[in-house]
């Protein structure tokens, strides 16, 4: 039985919308970024050395190719110090050909939304992250039931449609 297949592989086999919707305040309680920047560092742009990681050339490769990636997370407001980490790091995203909007959690009240973060590809597969209470992964599952699929795409369409790019959100 072949291994189901890593974001990694779905990331380089799309070829023309890789979407993702965060729907968390916070992840990972283990992450020496986020321990560091708590601790006053901050990423330098110009300093792409110091930031630069394998995911981030696998994002600049697939937007090379021409496949749009779009992120939208849902936060709350006002919003906790793990997505103040996150909104300071995400020129990454963007620099990489990411398009990222965040929408406040008083605003998508009336979306029908899905119970956990996903990945969707091509608008056909959808790839599920399953987190622990405390932000940390556990699972993910491929899901390509036509039904599901099109209830998670309709959400982070609709997400998309009233969230704020990034470069105009402000974190509050």
């Amino acid at each position: 039985m072949a291994a189901e297949p890593t974001l990694e592989d779905l990331m380089c086999s799309c070829e023309h919308s890789a979407v993702h919707l965060e729907l968390r305040d916070g992840y990972s309680r283990n992450d020496p970024m986020l321990d560091a920047w708590l601790a006053g560092v901050h990423l330098d742009p110009a300093d792409r050395a110091s930031w630069w990681h394998p995911w981030l050339e696998l994002v600049a490769e697939t937007t090379g190719r021409g496949v749009q990636i779009r992120r939208a997370r849902i936060v709350s407001v006002p919003v906790s110090e793990y997505i103040r980490y996150e909104y300071d790091v995400t020129f990454r995203n963007v620099l990489v050909g990411e398009q990222v909007r965040w929408l406040p959690r008083q605003q998508a009240t009336d979306i029908a939304l899905p119970g956990n973060d996903f990945w969707l590809f091509d608008g056909q597969l959808l790839l599920v992250h399953h987190f622990s209470g405390e932000g940390d992964k556990v699972g993910a599952e491929l899901v390509r039931d036509t039904a599901v699929v099109r209830l998670c795409g309709s959400a982070f369409e609709a997400v998309w449609e009233r969230a704020t790019p990034h470069e105009d959100f402000r974190p509050v």
